[in-house]
């Protein structure tokens, strides 16, 4: 038995009532046959968990909990109505109730009182989540991926446990840690960083460059000596977009088994992603870099966490994720390696003000000694206006272009600042700062809105209550209308009224904003916006520099056409959800505590090196930018 497992039940008064023991991740569970003591333990646990210091949970062996018909009849007898329509998913693996319920506070009761008779009454552990305002088919579909998989999902969580708890097997010699840049080292684009100490192999982050279509420089350098996929322990997603998870299930193709540790709605939003960017490319006649057999195997090996949660990922790392302000989900990676030798913050990317959709990036951290940080917008020009004026001049175009009876096109990012446009137009609409139009929604943007209120806990307090109020939440407002055929995609370019469009891909590279730019573009009177970063090489970068003529795949065929742009180009850089020059710095300048080394990354090579410059003056610290390749040894 391994050694902890062997000290919990040393505590146990009554050794006998435990009838297994077993691992769910870093979490320890233990079963018991015994009813009375499942019900009522008398602080025993509670008291186990203060001593060692790790989350411990008594649940009732799978034989004597209620059958599933009997348990849901009871549940829902036990649950008030007001509480609305109930979904139950039973996990008998584990002895747990998933209750689904649109007002959960109702289906929990004071003190947790519902909880407990269902507890009592059934045997079984309820767990309560709210139903999403929004159907979404990929956290169903997610969830469903996770029920069949069951009996798998159990004994790899606690496989992963048993290598977090046997202690070091490797040889430790002197202690050490250092990091390897496989991407996104000055430059945007194949984020993907390399930890190892002596014990422990860890991936953060793992892109692909959608901008680029050369392998060489479209995927992260894994043919680096030091990187061996047999010998990875895990890998850590920051968020959800494909430049910082868009190459994880390569490598559960190459073989990989082992834990992807990130929030839940990056888990689903990341997953989103990565079945658009294989349908794209089998669109375009290309072979697509993973299957979705692969994005499976990726959702059942996520282990989710909330912003916070302590866990042991490896025997000498222990991870904490932090929000980032950046996306929905979108975490900073606070890794606490060896027994404190050296604390590590990698910012992944950061927005460090609190927008209409999520609370700014945190600053406080138990212990900091180096800081790897975004500079997408690090570079000494970058200036970013403030939020109210890029929310300003969108209301002003899209104005202007209604008086011009022309429609406006903004292509986005699925997740984040696609939210964060249907939020201002929709306020704006209300305000009666703009005439009620329709707001067409094309691509992955209706399914990525249906995951944000899936997850109301990862916004803001202002939108989180309002997504509580069926009445009062923004996202079900009929202004929004969703594209969901090609006849309708084309009723809303031939349509005589002036409308919003908001679609898919934010670049410009794929995508169905590639088909409404085609059939738009030409046009004086319509408008094209971009409030997203353009990749360099990208169509979007292209026009965004002025360029008149471009080259768009034909919709029949995979050829290039030639497309003029003649209508109007608006950007918008102020609503970017990266931190602009001024934000980077006032977030380091806040940082408690402060860092002892500062490296900068994902930042065009400009970019990274001014701001590397600017913090090395301001912190009078050691500051570094490293290229892709380069190894740092941090400890």
């Amino acid at each position: 038995m391994i050694e902890i497992l062997e000290e919990i039940l040393n505590r146990i008064p009554n050794k006998e009532k435990i009838s297994d023991m077993e691992f769910e991740g870093a979490n320890i569970v233990l079963y018991t046959k015994d009813k009375e003591f499942f019900l009522n333990n008398n602080g025993t646990i509670k008291d186990i968990v203060n001593q060692i210091k790790k989350r411990v949970e008594l649940r009732p062996d799978p034989s004597i909990t209620l059958d599933q018909e009997k348990a849901e009849d009871i549940i829902r007898k036990i649950v008030p109505a007001e509480a609305g329509t109930l979904t139950l998913l039973f996990d008998p693996q584990r002895s747990r109730v998933i209750i689904e319920a649109e007002k959960p506070g109702i289906a929990i009761g004071k003190q947790g009182e519902i909880l407990k008779e269902i507890r009592k009454k059934t045997l079984w552990v309820p767990v309560v989540r709210r139903t999403p305002a929004i159907r979404s088919k990929i956290v169903e579909d997610i969830r469903k991926v996770l029920y069949e998989n069951n009996d798998y999902r159990k004994k790899f969580l606690n496989k992963v446990g048993e290598r977090v708890y046997k202690g070091w097997t490797r040889n430790k010699q002197n202690e050490w840690v250092r990091i390897s840049f496989l991407g996104g080292a000055r430059q945007v684009g194949r984020s993907c960083l390399f930890l190892q100490t002596p014990e422990s192999r860890v991936l953060l982050d793992c892109g692909v460059n959608v901008a680029v279509t050369n392998p060489q420089e479209a995927y992260p350098f894994l043919d680096s000596p030091e990187f061996n996929i047999s010998q990875l322990d895990a890998i850590i997603i920051s968020h959800s977009h494909l430049d910082h998870a868009g190459f994880v299930p390569y490598l559960f193709k190459m073989g990989f088994k082992g834990p992807v540790y990130t929030t839940a709605p990056v888990r689903d939003v990341m997953a989103l992603l990565q079945l658009d960017y294989s349908s794209v490319a089998q669109k375009e006649g290309k072979d697509p870099l993973y299957s979705s057999n692969d994005i499976k195997e990726m959702v059942k090996h996520t282990i989710c966490l909330d912003y916070e949660e302590v866990t042991d990922i490896t025997p000498d790392i222990r991870l904490t994720l932090y929000p980032a302000g950046h996306t929905i989900g979108s975490a900073m990676i606070h890794l606490h390696i060896g027994n404190g030798l050296h604390n590590l913050l990698y910012t992944g990317d950061i927005k460090f003000i609190r927008t209409r959709l999520l609370e700014p990036a945190s600053t406080e951290f138990p212990r900091l000694e180096t800081l790897i940080i975004e500079s997408t917008y690090g570079g000494k020009d970058n200036m970013l206006p403030p939020r109210r004026e890029s929310e300003e001049l969108i209301i002003n175009s899209i104005k202007k272009t209604i008086e011009n009876e022309g429609k406006v096109l903004m292509p986005v990012l699925g997740v984040g600042r696609s939210q964060e446009v249907l939020l201002v137009i929709e306020d704006a609409i209300k305000n009666n700062l703009l005439p009620e139009i329709p707001i067409y929604i094309d691509g992955m943007v209706w399914d990525m809105t249906a995951i944000h209120t899936a997850y109301p806990d990862f916004l803001n307090r202002n939108i989180r209550k309002s997504i509580f109020h069926k009445d009062k939440n923004p996202f079900l407002s009929p202004i929004f209308k969703r594209i969901g055929s090609q006849k309708e995609r084309m009723q809303a370019i031939e349509g005589k009224q002036p409308c919003v469009i908001v679609a898919t891909s934010g670049m410009l590279v794929g995508g169905a904003s590639v088909e409404y730019l085609r059939n738009l573009a030409e046009n004086s009177k319509n408008t094209l916006i971009f409030t997203c970063y353009q990749g360099v090489g990208s169509l979007g970068s292209k026009i965004q520099q002025g360029e008149k003529e471009v080259m768009v795949e034909s919709f029949t065929s995979s050829k290039q056409e030639p497309l003029k742009i003649k209508m109007d180009i608006v950007t918008v850089e102020g609503f970017t959800g990266h931190c602009g020059r001024r934000e980077l710095l006032n977030f380091v300048n806040t940082l408690n505590p402060s860092p002892k080394k500062i490296i900068t990354n994902h930042g065009e090579n400009s970019r990274c090196l001014d701001l590397a410059s600017a913090l090395h003056k301001l912190k009078k610290i050691e500051t570094c930018s490293p290229k892709n390749l380069e190894v740092i040894r941090i400890k």
